[in-house]
């Protein structure tokens, strides 16, 4: 190996530690603020003991750290595995898997979770980060709960039992279910039952 192809090795290694601990301490920060106004970039690179021209360099912005913070979270709450819903050819397996994975998800960090959707509703870049996240699971329900359809009572694209599964499926019902130290996967099959009866179907 060469000393430039070392060097270069080296850095990326350095660049990849840096990353971590800014979304880790971007993690501690959003889980334990106890201001709206607590979670800036400042306090980030405090948090991770880093410059702050490290933050902007690796996020390029607060949108760009947020959204990196929620890439993580989807990787450690496992939101890979919504591809068995999606390939399931039982419908209501299909569903029920869906927000099984949805539990996990939520579960990966309850206290950075629980911040970031009440940060949604007061500031603006944590609002268009979380509701784009929020309308592609729409979007999945939309895909899951179309076979459905079939029964005269529900009609194809409708929006209104979309949206009521949105609901179901959020964080917040599985955190209102739970109970402040309850498991969220608990909630499973009581919202898998309650999705089931929305879209007349037999759990």
């Amino acid at each position: 190996m060469s000393p430039r192809q070392y060097n270069l090795g080296k850095r990326t290694a350095q660049i990849e530690q840096s990353r971590r601990q800014v979304l880790d301490a971007a993690r501690a920060v959003l889980g334990e603020g106890d201001s709206y106004s607590g979670f800036t970039l400042d306090a980030v690179a405090k948090r991770a003991d880093v410059a702050r021209a490290t933050v902007y360099y690796q996020f390029k912005s607060k949108t760009g750290l947020l959204e990196a913070v929620c890439d993580d979270l989807g990787v450690v709450g496992g939101l890979s595995e919504l591809v068995k819903a999606f390939t399931n050819p039982d419908p209501l397996a299909a569903l029920a898997e869906f927000i099984a994975c949805f539990a996990r998800f939520w579960q990966a960090d309850r206290p950075a979770m629980r911040r970031l959707r009440a940060l949604a509703t007061l500031d603006a870049e944590v609002h268009a980060v979380i509701s784009a996240r929020d309308e592609r699971r729409r979007e999945g329900l939309a895909v899951l709960s179309a076979p459905f359809a079939a029964s005269v009572a529900n009609p194809p694209g409708d929006d209104q039992q979309v949206r009521i599964l949105l609901a179901l499926t959020s964080f917040e019902t599985f955190d209102t279910m739970a109970g402040p130290e309850g498991d969220l996967f608990d909630a499973v099959p009581v919202i898998t039952g309650i999705a089931a009866t929305v879209l007349g179907a037999h759990a």
